[in-house]
């Protein structure tokens, strides 16, 4: 697995509150890539993503009530769709704890998760919607020069 982080996805309470937050106490610009239930901020190289809590956590298998959720989870995207299930595949053989197995995505990617020792969560993603440049970089659209 190559050493870099596409997606930071922090699980919040109140979508319209903490994206309000963002916008325009931060200042941030939101990607057009944003849906209703979902807000992301393109950054350097990386997506922000704010996602309902309940909604993480059952996207990636977990009951929200538990301590095994964090309310948070990295996202490593791959560039071709197979490469999540060989991805995953091989780190289950080296013993981390899959979450969630490979499967096609409600927003049209595939992806699955596991969890460190910690029980952090990364999503291992394949996303149409983007590209990864030569350094490993996401993107939804090609950055300005």
């Amino acid at each position: 697995m190559h050493a870099r982080i596409s997606f930071i996805t922090l699980g919040v309470t109140n979508l319209k509150k903490s994206r309000r937050f963002y916008t325009e106490i931060l200042g941030w610009s939101l990607s057009p890539k944003s849906q209703d239930g979902v807000a992301f901020f393109q950054l350097n190289g990386f997506v922000l993503a704010l996602f309902p809590a309940e909604e993480l956590a059952k996207d990636a298998g977990l009951d929200s009530q538990t301590g095994a959720f964090s309310r948070i989870s990295l996202a490593h995207n791959v560039a071709e769709r197979l490469d999540v299930d060989t991805l995953l595949a091989e780190l289950a053989q080296k013993g981390a704890t899959i979450t969630k197995p490979a499967q096609d995505a409600f927003w049209g990617g595939r992806h699955g998760y596991f969890a460190d020792p910690d029980g952090y969560l990364w999503e291992i993603a394949w996303n149409p919607g983007g590209y990864l440049d030569k350094a490993g970089n996401f993107y939804f659209e090609a950055p300005h020069a």
